[in-house]
């Protein structure tokens, strides 16, 4: 059974990190992972709600929802940093979803990046010589942008005691030897 997805960001960092040490993984990451989310922002943005005079799209919803995650995670600056790229990418992705672009061209930009997107992932696990996170904890779907979130913000040196603790406990990141097998 798959640990609490209401840890603490440290502790979902720690974690997911630990099938995330190569350097090559973390950087189709940084591709893969957006386009995912992209892509979700897209094939979920046609499903549309409304509440009174709001409406509102299931991507939207979807967001605010794991925007309240994200800031409750216990690390401020991580979660708002998260939920701000995450909604930029759910307005990049929003015109894609419209109804008056025919159904084929919707499906084409939605499954087509949510597609790229997972091969940029397994081509990262690859080097990294491991599965990914998700397989053992369906909570690693969610960490994933947070991830990538955190690994851009330690890039600029901010949250470096974040940073130190997870090299502490998951080890600093390297470039696997393909040569031989994976730790």
């Amino acid at each position: 059974m798959a640990a609490s997805p209401f840890r603490p960001a440290l502790d979902l960092m720690v974690q997911y990190a630990r099938y995330h040490r190569d350097r090559r993984n973390i950087a189709t990451h940084f591709i893969g992972i957006p386009l995912i989310v992209f892509a979700i922002g897209v094939l979920m943005g046609r499903a549309q709600f409304s509440l009174g005079d709001l409406s509102l799209s299931a991507a939207w919803l979807l967001w605010g929802l794991s925007t309240l995650w994200y800031l409750s995670r216990g690390a401020l600056l991580l979660g708002a940093a998260t939920a701000a790229v995450n909604g930029l990418l759910m307005a990049l992705a929003a015109p894609l979803a419209d109804h008056s672009l025919s159904t084929a061209h919707w499906l084409a930009w939605g499954l087509g990046s949510f597609v790229l997107g997972w091969i940029f992932q397994f081509v990262g696990h690859y080097y990294e010589g491991k599965k990914p996170a998700f397989v053992d904890d369906l909570v690693g779907l969610l960490v994933g942008p947070m991830f990538v979130v955190g690994e851009a913000l330690f890039a600029l040196g901010l949250q470096r005691g974040m940073l130190a603790e997870i090299e502490r406990q998951a080890g600093p990141t390297h470039l696997r030897d393909l040569t031989r097998p994976a730790a």
